[in-house]
């Protein structure tokens, strides 16, 4: 089973120069939208910053068992009025007026020898950056997804709004034939008003269909950036590959191993670990490593023409003894919030597993469907051509012609539909075991052909 690779398809594409212009008149294919959406997708630009923002904390982490090092300096003018007693002057007092610039500077050195805290901070940081490796994996493969089910959710409505047309147009031909036969006197009233019944159902469904078309392209739009007019059919002849392991364990223990969502619910159990582990460091003790190195210019009036250097090293212990019980307060929250993670994780795995159920028997239940499907569109073609015989005939009526045509059209519609479903469920699948990769787009797009539309 392959790892998921859209790094590298996004790298591939962008390498191979699938630079999509803006325009009014192209049909999109799935991997010029997929190119598009990596650039203009809302969403994903989010992703990207805040993982981003998240690899930080491996440096932070890291910073909390470094050394560190600080220069501290003051300086300042003074002005001092002194005075002595003596008995050679007639006041009785000497009084001097001394002017100086006195200035303390500090170069002071730590490192943590001892530091239950500092490496708790280390561990909760390191496995934060990890919860935002996996979330960022999540996000690429939920843009895959989003992607995907607008794409098809656009053809699908392209699709219907062809069919539903066909349908109106096929009406208004046979309400023409339906009036000049009525006038010839070899038609009938009944046929006339049973056509124009399907014929302004038929109206009413163009309307929905243009709707349902206009928003799904709108919402496709919003992923990719640019106005689209038209997107790639669906090849003739599509059919559905055989899912690959075809039994339901084999994805569990699969999704269990790589799913992006149950890894960041692991982390982010490890990430309350360490923050039980920190706050109860409260009660620990702590030593430093340090050593400073202080210089002294004119430090006070007594020493103002002295100078001084001094050099130090050592220890520094800390035993923290009572601090009014927030620290045992704060590991218990930090119990309670260990515990709620453990329960999250139970419960994204449980309702992941529910979904890959889902997906699972959508995947095979659809292959079938779409073979019955087939045979449904094709008996529906030869049962029109059938029933317009038999209206020549005398043995089939009007009424009978338009309930054929009928059923045509919706077959042909739930045979489209059925194919899109296959499609999203397969993928969906795969995203959920972690496992949806490059080729799996790549083969997804070969199903389709701007040729077809």
């Amino acid at each position: 089973m392959r790892t998921p690779s859209l790094k590298r398809l996004a790298a591939g594409m962008l390498c191979a120069g699938l630079l999509v212009q803006a325009s009014s008149a192209f049909s999109m294919g799935l991997i010029e939208a997929y190119n598009l959406a990596l650039q203009n997708d809302p969403a994903y630009q989010s992703a990207i910053h805040d993982h981003d923002g998240s690899a930080e904390n491996r440096e932070l982490a890291r910073s909390n068992l470094r050394p560190q090092l600080a220069l501290n300096y003051s300086g300042s003018r003074n002005f001092v009025t002194t005075s002595q007693p003596t008995d050679q002057l007639p006041s009785g007092k000497y009084t001097t007026y001394p002017h100086y610039v006195s200035s303390t500077s500090t170069l002071n050195f730590s490192q943590p020898i001892i530091a239950f805290d500092n490496y708790a901070r280390y561990k909760e940081g390191m496995a934060q950056a990890d919860y935002g490796d996996a979330q960022f994996s999540s996000r690429q493969q939920d843009l895959l997804m989003r992607l995907l089910s607008a794409y098809v959710d656009a053809l699908f409505a392209y699709d219907n709004l062809h069919l539903v047309t066909s349908q109106r147009d096929t009406l208004l031909e046979q309400k023409q034939v339906n009036d000049r036969m009525f006038k010839e006197g070899e038609g009938t009233k009944t046929d006339m008003l049973e056509t124009q019944a399907k014929l302004d159902l038929a109206e009413a469904q163009l309307i929905e269909a243009r709707d349902g078309h206009a928003t799904n392209f709108q919402a496709l739009e919003a992923i990719v950036g640019t106005e689209i007019k038209s997107v790639d059919g669906l090849v003739e002849g599509f059919e559905p590959k055989p899912l690959q392991p075809a039994d339901f364990e084999s994805w569990r223990a699969i999704a269990l191993e790589h799913s992006p969502d149950i890894a960041a619910a692991r982390v982010a159990v490890e990430v309350a670990k360490d923050e039980v582990a920190k706050n109860r460091a409260g009660h620990m003790p702590h030593m430093d490593f340090v050593a400073s190195v202080g210089k002294d210019n004119a430090s006070s009036i007594n020493t103002y023409t002295e100078d001084s250097t001094v050099r130090s090293y050592g220890i520094q212990l800390q035993v923290p003894l009572y601090a009014g019980g927030s620290v045992s307060a704060l590991t218990r929250q930090a119990s309670a919030a260990y515990e709620k993670a453990k329960s999250d994780l139970d419960d994204k795995t449980n309702q992941l597993m529910l979904d890959m159920h889902k997906q699972h028997y959508t995947v095979l239940s659809s292959i079938a469907k779409i073979a019955a499907l087939e045979k449904s569109v094709e008996s529906a073609k030869l049962l029109v051509t059938a029933t317009k015989q038999s209206i020549k005939g005398g043995v089939r009526i009007n009424l009978d012609l338009l309930n054929a045509e009928q059923q045509q059209y919706v077959a042909q519609r739930d045979l489209a539909q059925a194919r899109y479903t296959y499609m999203v469920a397969d993928l969906r699948l795969r995203a959920d075991a972690g496992v949806l990769g490059a080729e799996d787009l790549r083969v997804v797009a070969a199903n389709f052909s701007a040729s077809q539309h």
